[in-house]
């Protein structure tokens, strides 16, 4: 690891994206999104599953005024276990005194925090930020005098605190709680939520760690390693730091933490490894594929490359790499999405990638490009550029609708709606998106990245900007003492196109711009474009800029029909397309029913028509095709003979859109003709 390579992000408050495409889903998200998400924390969408997040918070910030007023004679509740979800048994009267949903609801209002922050950057409002303030007193209000603040254990009893690391996320709010509040004071200088996080952090770090007295635990859902990670970068308190990476090496040594605390679960396995799930079977330096739940998989490795970069620990950094290289080369989909099974909403084995029961959630694809961005900050390697924008571009948008309105938990990559619902198998797919979710952990999730996408495209070092993600922005950069502005005009993700404008006043500096790896060739043109160097997937151009020096890129968006390693058993003898960062589908909708009895052309010449899915512009793919003909009669099984086919054109549009049409049939793999 060398330190003078590392990165980081864009400050966003150095960054005015102008994208048509991203300006526009930022705007649904600022204008739709957040409001939609504030009424459901506070259970006001009709027909939407019940929250009970500011309901949690409320009824703590109560208990805590009634202590006050009581003094010694307040009885703090002795704990009583409700269950990972707990539900009144009047949903519309809930007790105003209990906690209600599951253990970790109240991170839903941290990720809603985390979202405002970053649209407050972009679009300052003085009505959100005055909510925002309002939710935040509410928030602090639940706080503990000793700095605790978990709402799941101040309204149960606080005598189990810290009692089920393994399952009870108290540390996974924590984290939340964290990003949100550093977010806010970056995006608005106000640290009242920061402080309140502080204590917290303060708390924790007095509770666990190496030294003697100290619990010995860990997270059992991850991220507040990164979390920790970034309030030290925030507040420069050390203590933040070593927390974090205590956390990261703790994890998976021996004995188990979380043996002591579940005694009844290891009866006859003393010697076996445990605990994959969470990934804490082994020492995570030891750790070389990604296994169990997906989501805490990827806030974890974002948790050790943090510390990895922070401490130049190099067989850190080095777990990173190998992990990563599993993920990436055996366990990722077509979409960007990972996590091959719902059983666990975990990674599955490598090259088991299903995809009609596959899980690939939402969250995960976020947490996917966390970790990618946080790759790239140690080195730029446009291998995990690549996959942060396969992931963006498709998974992360998908969990989405356009309008905002709904989302998908689940992002499979074939759905046959009525199997959706007779299924056993497959009830976690669902063939439309769903107005909210009693775990909500994906909408928010989706607010945050979307809002804060800038800081994902965008890194720089002292003399560097790198250019991972094309969209066009307008970024001020400063050079030894000197203000520079580079401006992007990207056609991404349909039209290859880049025109990058820059005014400095002769100031040598680098820009470097990834290379796609779905583009075999590229265009370059400019004041000194000749002495380009390319490195790692990424083209470098040093030079003295001057003012208002135009770079123009061109990278073509061939039509490319893709197979997957004949290892990928649900894939033998079909076929993806792709088209530059986009991954494509087939619709019920444009196709008809039966989408499993259509076979694509693979060496007919594709064509690009633009058309419109619910107001949004975007390219469909036309190719040539067959539809397989029923043969007439009644018998299930009849003597084999030559498939009838019947041309058809096929239309192939993009996946993150699909399902904003009404519920109907989808598949991305489409089998292929053969000759």
């Amino acid at each position: 690891m060398d330190r003078n390579d590392f990165s980081t992000p864009i400050n966003l408050k150095n960054i005015e994206v102008t994208d048509c495409f991203w300006e526009n889903k930022m705007k649904v998200v600022r204008t739709e999104v957040i409001p939609y998400q504030w009424r459901a924390l506070n259970d006001q969408v009709e027909g939407a599953a019940l929250s009970y997040c500011m309901h949690n918070f409320k009824a703590a910030g109560k208990m805590n005024q009634e202590k006050a007023k009581l003094g010694a004679a307040f009885q703090e509740p002795v704990y009583t276990f409700r269950g990972f979800e707990a539900l009144p048994d009047d949903p519309k009267h809930p007790d105003e005194n209990k906690f209600y949903g599951f253990v970790f609801q109240d991170s839903d209002f941290y990720k809603w925090i985390e979202a405002v922050a970053y649209s407050l950057i972009s679009n300052p409002d003085s009505e959100l930020e005055k909510m925002a303030d309002e939710a935040i007193e509410i928030v602090c209000a639940a706080q503990q005098d000793d700095g605790y603040l978990d709402t799941y254990y101040i309204l149960n009893g606080k005598d189990k605190i810290f009692s089920n690391l393994r399952d009870h996320h108290e540390l996974y709010c924590m984290g939340h709680l964290l990003e949100g509040a550093v977010a806010y004071y970056e995006a608005t200088g106000k640290d009242r939520l920061l402080k309140a996080a502080c204590r917290f952090a303060d708390y924790a770090a007095e509770y666990f760690g190496e030294e003697e007295g100290k619990c010995k635990g860990y997270p059992g859902h991850e991220i507040a390693e990164m979390a920790l990670v970034r309030l030290y970068e925030a507040t420069r308190e050390e203590k933040y730091l070593r927390l974090g990476r205590y956390f990261v090496d703790e994890r998976g040594k021996r004995p188990y933490y979380f043996d002591g605390e579940h005694p009844q679960d290891i009866k006859g396995k003393k010697e076996d490894l445990r605990y994959e799930y969470h990934q804490a079977h082994i020492p995570v330096r030891e750790q070389t594929e990604a296994v169990g739940h997906a989501v805490r998989a990827v806030y974890l490795y974002s948790g050790m490359a943090d510390v990895a970069r922070l401490t130049q620990d190099e067989t850190l950094w080095l777990a990173c790499e190998k992990l990563w290289d599993n993920m990436e080369t055996k366990k990722l989909y077509i979409t960007g999405g990972i996590g091959g099974t719902h059983i666990g909403e975990a990674f599955s084995f490598n090259y088991d990638l299903p995809n009609d029961t596959a899980y690939a959630e939402t969250c995960a694809s976020i947490g996917l490009i966390f970790w990618a961005r946080r790759m790239l900050e140690i080195r730029s390697d446009s291998r995990y550029a690549n996959v942060m924008e396969l992931a963006l571009y498709n998974t992360v948008l998908a969990g989405m609708a356009l309008d905002g309105k709904s989302f998908f938990y689940v992002n499979p990559l074939e759905v046959f709606p009525k199997a959706c619902k007779k299924d056993e198998r497959k009830l976690h797919i669902k063939s439309v998106r769903q107005k909210w979710f009693g775990c909500a952990c994906c909408p928010p999730n989706l607010a945050r990245i979307i809002s804060s996408v800038g800081s994902y495209a965008f890194t720089e070092n002292r003399d560097t900007l790198f250019v991972h993600v094309y969209m066009g922005c307008r970024i001020t950069k400063c050079i030894d003492q000197e203000e520079i502005e580079v401006s992007i005009v990207s056609g991404f993700p349909y039209d290859g196109n880049v025109q990058i404008d820059v005014s400095a006043g002769n100031v040598p500096f680098t820009l470097a711009f990834r290379i796609p790896d779905w583009c075999d060739d590229y265009e370059i043109s400019g004041p000194d474009a000749a002495k380009a160097e390319e490195k790692d997937g990424y083209l470098y151009l040093t030079k003295i800029w001057g003012e208002n020096e135009t770079i123009t890129l061109y990278f073509p968006m061939q039509v490319q029909i893709l197979q997957a390693d004949p290892r990928v058993r649900e894939d033998i003898g079909k076929v993806a397309v792709r088209r530059g960062p986009v991954t494509y589908c087939l619709e019920e909708a444009d196709n008809g029913k039966n989408l499993h009895m259509l076979t694509v052309d693979c060496e007919a010449e594709p064509e690009t028509e633009e058309c419109f899915i619910e107001g949004e512009r975007v390219v469909s793919i036309l190719i040539p095709g067959y539809r397989e003909v029923i043969p007439e009669g009644k018998k299930l099984y009849t003597k084999a003979e030559k498939i009838r086919n019947m041309p058809v054109k096929l239309r192939f549009v993009p996946y993150y859109t699909w399902g904003n049409r009404g519920e109907n049939e989808m598949t991305v793999w489409v089998r292929r003709e053969r000759a």
